[in-house]
């Protein structure tokens, strides 16, 4: 495995490569202070490609070849590109200016002469040039779409194509026929008027996303090499506005009501999302990705102690959590979810994932908080229904019960890591449900200095957990598991259910509590990721990995 993972680092660095954009104001990057809503299809281009291409965008309003050059930007350009390296270049807007001469450029003259220059010096740079005819203005009159909106700019680049050999992508006809195809008015809510400005040049985030896919079906026809990379998703949230919508909730809210066979996907980009993300139960079916686990953060400071605004009283576990997750069949990856409200008497319970939906997938995810970090609610399971969740190669934090609930979890290949002497599970497994919490080859950690952990206590009289070759630090007691009982819930040695099995490091040395459980061998067939999922309620054979 090792070997492997060598071999595919460095496939992927042999592999990688830049793209370069040179253009205007339709590829280029724009400030969105003020709440800007313009945005250049260069901005959205790096979310259609996977790790191994990085976008770097050198576009700029009101640039024409020449002005480009004057400038010093296509400098820029050149001294960066790296053999290769792709330099895709798309003017026309503005070198068709006859009255400004510090951008004007002859369609069959400086024009065609510009764009040979960016052409050979790529190439002498051991680049890729690709020439991209300019985005179509949305010019309707009243006998339809103005075709002819760039003139003589799409041919005359179209010539030096064939005539160097350069791949050439025809944006212009092919956003022209996007525009005919939607008509008039359908057309407006893409581009700048429909924000109330007389603008049919530059266009909005979905306005360049559109602009974006159609650049990448090009690309998919053409271009081989980046084609391999490419990668769609159907909502990107960025906070930086580099996607459709800058906070995950807006990215939510756009997703399609009770779609039963397709799958949603989001992409996140790196951020911290400082917001209360709630995913009601009609938007499910849902695959949402992080850029990276450390640097895609969605957090948020509620805590139970805490007063509703303008109520008298508290707001408590359950409406503390940062994320509620209230559909089934959702894929989450490459996450962090985070209650940041700290910890202490006054804070007391702060959720960071409050999950309440059935199939529930969390890849390579990671959970931060205090007390009640994770709180598999399920809480319908009650009236017959089963809540079912898979954490899989995922980095959990707490304090004191920070994994709790009723809902029947699989941990896997987990890191279990304890902040203070406490508890790490507290589960309430429903009365009569054959499982509650596994864990299968997780291994448990903890802060310098905490040496007095328990695996878990029973919120419930009925929990049930199991830990399964895990590896146990010395934080873990030897008694390992609490009864946890008082008024109200008597009888938690005979009803819970807690054992283990292949049990390694300095926290697996007993001897353990006389009521806890020691597995077979034989006893391991009944808790596989397969039977501990399969309820004979629904019957349903569940593939996380095709979240349907």
């Amino acid at each position: 495995m090792k070997h492997f993972t060598i071999i595919a680092a460095l496939w992927l660095v042999c592999s990688s490569f830049t793209v370069h954009l040179m253009g205007d104001s339709t590829m280029a990057e724009k400030d969105l202070s003020g709440g800007n809503p313009e945005r250049g299809w260069g901005m959205m281009f790096q979310n259609f490609l996977d790790g191994g291409v990085k976008v770097v965008n050198y576009a700029k309003n009101g640039q024409s070849t020449k002005s480009f050059i004057d400038q010093g930007r296509w400098g820029m350009v050149y001294d960066a590109i790296q053999p290769g390296d792709y330099v895709f270049i798309q003017f026309g807007h503005n070198d068709s200016k006859e009255s400004d001469p510090a951008r004007y450029a002859d369609p069959w003259g400086a024009y065609q002469d510009n764009l040979r220059l960016f052409i050979d010096k790529t190439r002498e740079k051991g680049g890729i040039p690709v020439l991209l005819t300019p985005v179509a203005r949305r010019w309707f009159k009243e006998n339809g779409l103005d075709r002819n909106c760039h003139k003589d700019y799409p041919a005359a680049m179209k010539e030096v194509a064939e005539e160097q050999g350069v791949t050439l992508l025809d944006v212009t006809t092919a956003t022209l026929d996007w525009l005919e195809s939607l008509g008039d008015e359908a057309s407006k809510q893409y581009f700048m008027i429909s924000t109330g400005k007389d603008d049919n040049t530059h266009t909005v985030a979905c306005g360049a996303r559109k602009v974006t896919e159609i650049v990448c079906r090009l690309i998919e026809n053409q271009i081989p090499q980046i084609a391999e990379h490419l990668q769609r998703y159907d909502i990107v949230i960025s906070a930086d506005g580099h996607g459709d919508y800058m906070t995950v909730q807006e990215g939510i809210d756009a997703c399609p009501d009770y779609s039963h066979s397709q799958i949603t996907r989001i992409f996140i980009r790196k951020g911290v999302y400082k917001e209360e993300v709630v995913i009601p139960h009609n938007k499910f079916r849902l695959y949402i990705k992080g850029e990276d686990a450390l640097e895609t953060v969605i957090t948020y400071d509620k805590y139970a102690k805490a007063m509703w605004p303008g109520r008298d009283f508290a707001i408590g576990t359950s409406g503390s959590a940062s994320i509620y997750i209230h559909a089934s069949y959702i894929t989450f990856e490459d996450i962090t979810f985070e209650n940041s409200a700290g910890e202490g008497k006054d804070i007391a319970q702060a959720v960071a994932v409050f999950t309440d939906g059935d199939f529930l997938f969390f890849n390579r995810c990671r959970f931060i908080g205090n007390q009640d970090t994770l709180y598999t609610y399920g809480r319908y399971g009650k009236d017959g229904g089963i809540k079912r969740n898979y954490y899989k190669d995922c980095y959990i934090e707490g304090t004191t019960d920070f994994i709790f609930g009723p809902s029947i979890c699989y941990f896997e290949n987990c890191r279990i890591h304890s902040k203070k002497n406490s508890y790490v599970t507290a589960a309430s497994t429903l009365k009569g449900q054959k499982y509650g919490y596994v864990f299968k080859n997780c291994r448990l950690t903890a802060d310098p200095g905490i040496d007095k952990c328990y695996l878990g206590r029973p919120w419930g009289a009925y929990a049930k957990t199991v830990f399964i070759d895990c590896e146990l630090g010395s934080h873990i007691l030897p008694e390992g598991w609490h009864d946890w009982e008082k008024e109200g819930k008597p009888n938690t040695k005979k009803n819970s259910y807690y054992a283990e099995y292949g049990s390694t490091g300095p926290g697996a040395r007993g001897p353990r509590v006389k009521w806890a459980h020691t597995l077979k061998a034989r006893d391991l067939k009944n808790y596989t990721f397969e039977k501990v999922m399969f309820q004979q309620q629904d019957g349903i054979i569940w593939n996380p990995y095709d979240n349907r």
